[in-house]
């Protein structure tokens, strides 16, 4: 490993969040270009850094750091321009130099141990004095924290983020009980607090450090849909993580139970663990279910039947039986599912019922899960829908970090009905928020296809809803002529009823491309996205063709294909600034997603510009307009109107979306998609998978790879389980038990 020692000269860039930086510093009369994650660095530093030599492709020989450390200025000039840096309010460049001129080589001395010496220089006065010692002792204590926590290998990345945890009490947090990382910190988990807490001299059997153990093990669980877990199972695998015997978690299970730090629960006969969150969100879930759906329903004197019949003649339609069906329910229920695959007429039951409502002159919301299938459901409807975050008015706090929803209990929707569309895709804890905000005698209507995957969070609240019989439930069942015509719809159905799609039937809108090697459907991939797609289907890669892939890793997993599809589709050029981000590179006319919430995020409109508002949100894709290096900002278009400036620090909230996951996919739908058959893990390329890609495409699907891996999808009907105990409570207590 090699080392360079020099003063910091600039600071090329830097990223807020997670301090990963590029500087220049002068090593023996030589400017130097470092890489890696200096957080708390500053101009006129002298660092010494230890790693190793790299060729940049665009910016030459750089020097990428694996470990530094900082040393005190120690010459006048080094002194004056670390002090002009901006880094103590109160001093700039003119008083960095009084200072100097005054202090010389004890200037930094005399801010740290004799600051009264400050009112010598004028302009200073006891309140500015004050700013400048305070703001020095602070970065002195910044320096003293990261130092520690160096000592104990953790990366100055992480390091970032424990200081903004816990700030100046970081120390003596970590000295008490170090398992308070692996709760507080997002990224760091069990594993790294517990080295951390070993190495400090903690007992193996302490019990902070098997409560933590105990609790990163249920975390676990949550993470793979699980809203709770048998007792047997989670002391087995929490003893093993620990290398402990089974008693010693049995013991400290009972503690977290005294402690209210965690719910034991036996259902069916089975012991089982909650963490407090997912019980009341079960709990909630259920109670408000049953009341909304028990409380009496206002009878309205018009004749439904008639009113329906109504609609119909005046929207040019036909309801088949089970469609009129689920309008009728919908009239005279508290609470109802509509459940149906593609084709089936979600959307015109949808529509239908809006209809009715409104000769019933009642208020009718709707909402989605996301934005991207909220969008939809206002395009097909012709009426405003939100997502349900937007609806439930999810804000911060007087802390920017504090998060909630607005509306609640005490202050809950202003709605008659409230049409939910894609309600597989809400969790438990989504589920229980939203059904906080609706008073009893709202109707509230869900609407969703319970055999696609099920919510990223944990849960599986519609199937459970649906599988208690304890809430009216309609099916659509019968595909319309028209549909029947699609072989998307035909396939998806097919299916999942377990038979075998119809490849390449002619003239259709589904088709299979045989290719033996992933080497070779990546080819294909690209062959079809950048020429022959865009002129059979006049849509572009922009507008219309999306990827799907079953995986992240792989030749043909969504990192790799977003790598080659930028390069293919839309490859560097003099006239294209780009941004080194992560391990590749965001470019002016990229394909991206936002992946996280964010309701803070300003947007403009281009087409109106008196038109701003503010949320961009987890699943709406863009095009990247500009990359500005010099203003240090990246602009995104979104739905052709909203612009967007990503900050730095705003960064890791995007994505290339030249190719998602079919589990992001969830919620939107393409005129044109493309995705690799290929092998991978049996408990991933499952029939749900399949048919839940199949119903994001709206007029073309193109299946690539082998078709032994579409049969074996179709018949692979694995569904993962997961313990929730929804269906269950909802037994239970709809039953008074």
């Amino acid at each position: 490993m090699d080392e360079i020692q020099g003063m910091i000269q600039e600071i090329v860039f830097r990223n807020e969040v997670n301090g990963y930086t590029v500087l220049e510093i002068l090593e023996d009369k030589q400017e130097t270009t470092l890489v890696g994650y200096f957080p708390f660095v500053n101009m006129g530093e002298t660092i010494k850094a230890a790693g190793q030599w790299v060729e940049h492709q665009d910016y030459g020989r750089q020097f990428k750091m694996e470990a530094y450390q900082v040393i005190t200025p120690a010459t006048i000039n080094g002194i004056e321009r670390y002090l002009a840096s901006g880094l103590i309010p109160g001093i700039g460049p003119a008083t960095a130099k009084k200072l100097v001129e005054k202090f010389g080589l004890d200037t930094l001395d005399i801010i740290q141990y004799n600051p009264q010496k400050l009112l010598e220089i004028p302009g200073i006065g006891d309140k500015k004095l004050e700013k400048i010692h305070n703001a020095f002792m602070e970065q002195t204590e910044l320096k003293d924290i990261m130092l520690f926590l160096e000592g104990y290998k953790i990366s100055p990345a992480y390091a970032v983020r424990i200081y903004k945890t816990y700030g100046a009490n970081t120390i003596n947090i970590i000295r008490e009980n170090p398992y308070n990382l692996a709760e507080d910190v997002f990224g760091i988990g069990f594993k790294t607090a517990d080295k951390i807490a070993l190495s400090a001299g903690i007992a193996m059997d302490s019990e902070y450090r098997i409560a933590s153990g105990t609790r990163y093990m249920l975390s676990q669980h949550h993470q793979r849909g699980h809203t709770y877990v048998p007792q047997d199972i989670l002391v087995e695998s929490s003893a093993e993580l620990l290398g402990l015997p089974i008693e010693s978690v049995e013991n400290i299970l009972i503690k977290l139970f005294i402690d209210k730090r965690i719910v034991l629960e036996e259902m069916d006969g089975t012991k089982v663990v909650y963490s407090i969150a997912f019980h009341k969100a079960e709990m909630g879930t259920v109670r408000r279910l049953l009341s909304l759906c028990n409380y009496p329903i206002d009878k309205n004197t018009i004749n439904t039947e008639e009113e329906i019949t109504k609609v119909e003649d005046y929207e040019g339609i036909k309801l088949a039986d089970n469609q009129r069906q689920a309008v009728l329910e919908a009239a005279k229920n508290g609470v109802l599912v509509i459940t149906g695959g593609p084709g089936t007429g979600k959307t015109t039951t949808i529509k239908t019922i809006l209809k009715l409502f409104e000769r019933m002159s009642l208020d009718v919301s709707l909402c989605a899960p996301t934005g991207r299938a909220a969008k939809r459901m206002q395009e097909a409807t012709g009426k405003e829908a939100k997502t349900i975050h937007r609806l439930l008015e999810y804000g911060y706090g007087e802390k920017d970090e504090e998060m909630f929803f607005q509306k609640n209990e005490d202050t809950p929707l202003e709605t008659d009905v409230l049409i939910v569309d894609e309600a597989s895709m809400i969790d438990v804890l989504l589920m229980n928020n939203l059904l906080k905000a609706i008073v009893e005698g709202t109707r509230l209507i869900l609407v969703g296809d319970v055999d696609q995957l099920p919510s990223v969070g944990p849960g599986c609240v519609l199937k459970d809803i649906i599988d208690s019989n304890m809430i009216k439930v309609v099916r659509l069942n019968e595909i319309f002529r028209q549909a029947q015509e699609s072989m998307i719809v035909v396939n998806a159905h097919r299916i999942n009823k377990g038979e075998i799609p119809v490849l390449n039937c002619k003239d259709k809108d589904f088709f299979f491309m045989k290719e033996e090697k992933n080497e070779d459907i990546l080819e294909r991939i690209k062959e079809l996205c950048i020429e022959r797609l865009p002129k059979y289907s006049g849509y572009s890669f922009v507008e219309g063709i999306q990827v799907l892939s079953p995986m992240k890793k792989g030749i043909c997993g969504v990192y790799n294909l977003n790598a080659e599809l930028q390069k293919a589709l839309n490859p560097p050029h003099l006239s294209k600034s780009q941004r080194e981000f992560r391990d590749g590179f965001f470019r002016e006319g990229d394909k991206v997603m936002q992946i996280k919430n964010n309701y803070k995020m300003k947007w403009q409109s281009i087409l109106d510009e008196d038109y701003e508002g503010e949320g961009v949100f987890n699943g709406d894709m863009g095009i990247i307009t500009r990359i500005d290096n010099e203003e240090q900002y990246v602009e995104v278009l979104y739905d052709a109107d909203r612009l967007v400036k990503y900050e730095p620090k705003d960064l890791d909230e995007l994505e290339l979306s030249y190719a998602v996951t079919v589990h992001k996919s969830q919620g939107s739908e393409f005129p044109v998609l493309v995705m690799p058959t290929i092998g991978g893990p049996p408990m991933l390329l499952t029939r749900n998978l399949l048919y839940t890609a199949l119903t994001r495409a709206k007029e073309m699907v193109v299946l690539i790879g082998k078709e032994k891996y579409i049969y074996s999808m179709v018949n692979n009907n694995y569904i993962t389980k997961r313990y929730s105990g929804l269906k269950y409570k909802l037994l239970r207590m709809g039953k008074g038990e």
